[in-house]
């Protein structure tokens, strides 16, 4: 089987970050280069999964170095999907992200706070800070 690549650039409005990699990596464009096929010496061609290799951008200490991060289709998915997400949306995205750990809960449950109390305070502060709000 001949390896497949897809060679684009995504562009982000926003300062991201993908899930396992500490760095938050600047708003701009960035090369990406997707394997949509598996290489040709894989041993499972079946279990393989389609992996993404990010060009990211130089560090100003480090201008002359190139570097690359290699991703999962579903993490580049993920971080194109947020950055598309407007501030409501991105703060609702955040808070169902936070209401779904157990750990949340279990603070949220001995500290007597109810994921109602909590969407509803989370609400209130879109409201405030939308334009001619005023604040609480």
């Amino acid at each position: 089987m001949d390896q497949i690549t897809s060679k684009t650039i995504a562009v982000f409005s926003r300062p991201f970050t993908f899930s396992g990699f500490d760095e938050m990596l600047p708003a701009g464009e960035y090369e990406i280069e997707t394997e949509l096929s598996a290489p040709p010496d894989y041993l499972d061609p079946e279990a393989w999964k389609a992996s993404v290799l990010v060009y990211l951008h130089p560090r100003e200490t480090h201008p002359g170095l190139a570097r690359t991060l290699t991703v999962s289709l579903a993490d580049l998915d993920s971080a194109r999907a947020l950055d598309k997400l407007s501030k409501k949306e991105l703060s609702k995205f955040l808070l169902d992200q936070l209401l779904a750990d157990p750990m949340v809960q279990l603070i949220m449950e001995a500290d007597g706070v109810s994921e109602t109390r909590l969407r509803h305070l989370y609400s209130k502060s879109d409201i405030s800070e939308s334009p001619g709000g005023s604040p609480d």
